[in-house]
């Protein structure tokens, strides 16, 4: 099982990228976490439109493997704990398949994309800065696979 993350927007705070940085050299390197990230479309002033939202998901489903099991990540989603969690890493790493976890540009997801994902998760109710959602969903993957491995950075 290989997992990464496809999110939108290239560019992050210095502190976002090495949070990332610091739990992701911890994750197994069996799951050969990687980020791929593709560019935030342009927008303009004053238009409702959904071009550039439909751009993105263009953009996010070009570089999913048809094998890949999809996560979006999204405020709406189900929401799952820690032990939740491990449970789901392990149920994933016996399917085999892998993961594509999608944070979506400033105005979400394309229709396509949601319609993609084989599961909607909520890192939380609340609407979090993109760069925030990356290291939380770095962090949580991190935790989940401390509790499974018995390791004492998860503690209840």
């Amino acid at each position: 099982m290989h997992l990464r993350l496809l999110a939108v927007g290239e560019r992050q705070p210095a502190w976002v990228d090495d949070a990332v940085t610091f739990y992701a050299r911890r994750l197994p390197r069996e799951w050969r976490f990687r980020i791929d990230a593709v560019a935030t479309a342009k927008r303009h002033r004053n238009d409702p439109s959904t071009r550039a939202k439909e751009s993105e998901g263009d953009q996010l489903l070009g570089r999913l493997a048809d094998s890949e099991s999809v996560v979006l990540l999204d405020e709406r989603g189900k929401a799952f704990d820690t032990e939740s969690l491990a449970g789901r890493l392990a149920d994933w790493q016996t399917d085999g398949r892998d993961i594509g976890f999608i944070i979506g540009g400033p105005d979400g997801v394309s229709e396509a994309v949601r319609q993609r994902a084989d599961l909607c998760w909520s890192l939380s109710p609340l609407t979090l800065p993109h760069g925030l959602a990356r290291v939380l969903l770095v962090e949580q993957l991190y935790r989940a696979w401390s509790l499974g491995a018995g390791h004492p950075y998860h503690r209840s």
